[in-house]
């Protein structure tokens, strides 16, 4: 019985950060829930309240959790974020993550897919109505960078066919607004106008893209289109929609944009983040010179 009182305990400290994530920080449902989740191990991997829990506990987590370092790391700011924001609350004293460092991660380059990888994946053979909605899809996905969480919640009112640009609502619910190229807007117009009201059936939806219940699409859902799609492609990468995200940012750095606007574009809050796209850039320079006939060290040249 005492257990299930330290249970409410916590549980309700765990839910107050949740909606201050939720309604003040204006966190996407995602975010939360993968907070929630996160959260969730505190609760479960010790039979005590977790704002008991001191240095040596949190460690012991960390160190058993079978996941990577990058994981690990996300973990322990999660944890690190619920504690500050306990002191803050009056509720703790100490944060027990203060002086716990985050596990070494390993700096690894985006994925991303060359022109002739996003040619395969685009060249959707368009028979059904529903071919139309994928082929705008990623059209819309690669043209634009979106992250697929904006994609999914793109309403019809985003769109300003005349002005060839669409509002998108970001993380922190902040809005940008992003031009669209001519191929992209022309198979988008396509099926809203044409084919669009053939998956609605008798249903109807704000949302630009819905599956063929009338109803607005999952991650889940473009997650499959997407594999399926490439998988008839011939493409053999791993592919995401964040790799569509990366191919978008690529192609304009190793095409002379400006970082800044590709930041803009994108969506990143701090500049640090779109940089990652410089190092892609300098791969691709350094590549490209190896072509060059005195690039090479011929033997007894220092």
């Amino acid at each position: 019985m005492k257990r299930d009182k330290e249970q409410n305990i916590y549980d309700e400290n765990i839910i107050l950060f949740l909606d201050y994530l939720k309604y003040e920080r204006r966190l996407s449902i995602n975010t939360v829930n993968s907070y929630a989740n996160n959260l969730n191990v505190l609760t479960t991997f010790f039979n005590k309240n977790i704002l008991l829990l001191n240095s040596d506990d949190i460690k012991k987590i960390i160190n058993e959790l079978k996941i990577s370092s990058r994981s690990k790391a996300h973990y322990l700011s999660v944890f690190n974020s619920f504690y500050n924001f306990m002191i803050l609350y009056g509720k703790l004293q100490k944060n027990p993550c203060e002086n716990i460092k985050s596990p070494k991660i390993a700096k690894s380059l985006p994925k991303y897919l060359n022109e002739d990888e996003i040619d395969k994946l685009l060249n959707i053979k368009l028979l059904k109505p529903i071919d139309y909605r994928n082929k705008a899809m990623l059209e819309l996905l690669y043209a634009t960078g979106t992250r697929i969480s904006e994609l999914l919640n793109l309403e019809l009112n985003n769109i300003d066919f005349d002005e060839c640009i669409i509002r998108v609502i970001g993380k922190g619910k902040k809005d940008r607004i992003i031009p669209i190229g001519n191929s992209a807007l022309h198979y988008l117009n396509l099926y809203i106008k044409e084919y669009r009201s053939f998956i609605l059936k008798t249903k109807q939806s704000n949302y630009v893209f819905i599956n063929n219940n009338g109803g607005k699409l999952s991650r889940q859902g473009f997650f499959k289109i997407l594999k399926q799609i490439a998988c008839k492609s011939g493409i053999n990468k791993d592919i995401s929609p964040h790799v569509l995200r990366h191919s978008f940012a690529t192609y304009l750095l190793n095409n002379g944009a400006d970082l800044r606007v590709i930041q803009e574009l994108l969506g990143h809050e701090n500049l640090v983040t779109t940089e990652i796209y410089s190092h892609l850039g300098n791969k691709k320079i350094e590549e490209d010179y190896s072509h060059h006939p005195r690039a090479h060290k011929e033997k007894g040249i220092n």
